[in-house]
């Protein structure tokens, strides 16, 4: 039994899955609390636990550069309000270079395994063949790419500038879906796999996270056929999945 906890911008979620990948409880939210230490987070994975049926290992989807465990850099976290705040000094020293992983296998006595939110997403939908590329659209955009099923090393490819002084988390993210509205975000999304694509040359492109719901029909259908919306509950299933991945 799994406990997957997806960790994002706006809101914590978490369900417990069998080896099949099957939910033994609906999957439970909680919203983000800031400004947000390693402890608290730790508290709010308590939280979620304790309202979920006993787990026997733990999945985490965490945002940013995570490396065996290690967080190397993650947004949102280190701002004193969340996403679009300023950095808090404190919490960005906090983060930066942190055994996250040890310390959640310390404070559950279970075994953890930590990936990058958008690779555990990946992990619940890849076919395992070909080239396939995960981009997950939610409060910025994540990314992952799988060669014949095996995870590749991250990169944050959210971080890549576009339009100035913009980068691809604050061009496509929440913030600007608000500010522009579906309509016009949506002509950005078609806009940005147009530019990628020949980046990438992948075999699939997998479109997840809560906003990917949100691309208006027509941009869709133009978007091409290489290109597959997947629903937002796959940043937990993934969390069964996430433990037979190998990587490159």
């Amino acid at each position: 039994m799994t406990l997957s906890i997806d960790c994002g911008g706006l809101s914590i979620k978490a369900s417990v899955l069998d080896n099949e990948g099957t939910m033994h409880a609906p999957a439970i939210a909680e919203p983000t609390p800031y400004p947000l230490s390693p402890a608290r987070l730790i508290e709010v994975f308590n939280s979620l636990a304790s309202q979920l049926p006993k787990a026997d290992r733990i999945t985490v989807g965490f945002p940013g550069m995570v490396r065996h465990g290690v967080v190397v850099h993650t947004p949102h976290y280190i701002n004193v309000k969340g996403p679009r705040t300023r950095v808090d000094p404190e919490l960005y020293q906090a983060w930066t270079g942190l055994d996250f992983r040890s310390m959640i296998e310390k404070s559950f006595n279970l075994p953890t395994l930590m990936l990058n939110d958008a690779e555990v997403h990946g992990a619940g939908v890849v076919a395992g063949s070909g080239f396939e590329v995960v981009m997950t659209l939610g409060t910025g955009l994540g990314c992952a790419v799988f060669d014949g099923g095996k995870l590749a090393p991250h990169i944050e490819l959210s971080h890549a500038p576009i339009r100035r002084s913009m980068n691809y988390d604050t061009w496509i993210g929440e913030h600007e879906r608000r500010r522009l509205g579906d309509t016009f975000w949506s002509r950005r999304i078609r806009s940005m796999i147009a530019d990628l694509r020949p980046v990438f040359h992948w075999d699939r492109l997998y479109l997840g996270g809560g906003n990917a719901r949100r691309i208006k029909p027509n941009d869709l259908a133009a978007i091409g056929d290489d290109v597959v919306i997947v629903p937002n509950a796959a940043g937990i299933v993934g969390g069964v999945r996430a433990w037979n991945l190998t990587r490159i």
